[in-house]
């Protein structure tokens, strides 16, 4: 163990990791975990209560589903931003509820 060393490599988006990367990869994912001071094994209770917040944390983030009425025009313009285009819209009217100018322009 004293003789490995540390190496951090850095993969981007859309970059292919070299066959000594990969090689590099595989030998590492092939390496039991061992708990030790710093990383300890948790037990079941620690397990648990992570579970229970990792499902609190997701409850609070589910977005609640709305029916709207807009005009075809804005449909259309929505749409042409491509792929994900009700995302950009929740985005959009949640950036606008938060601007007091365009809230007043709107009422």
């Amino acid at each position: 163990m004293e003789n490995e060393r540390i190496v951090r490599t850095y993969i981007y988006r859309g970059q292919q990791p070299t066959e000594d990367q990969i090689i590099e990869i595989e030998r590492a994912s092939s390496m039991p975990s061992v708990p030790d001071a710093d990383a300890p094994e948790l037990t079941l209770e620690q397990y648990a209560e992570m579970a229970a917040i990792a499902r609190k944390r997701r409850s609070q983030k589910v977005k609640p589903v709305v029916a709207l009425r807009i005009s075809p025009e804005t449909l259309e313009k929505a749409k042409a931003t491509g792929k994900g285009y009700t995302g950009f819209l929740s985005r959009l009217l949640d950036n606008a509820i938060n601007d007091p100018q365009i809230v007043s322009r709107s009422l």
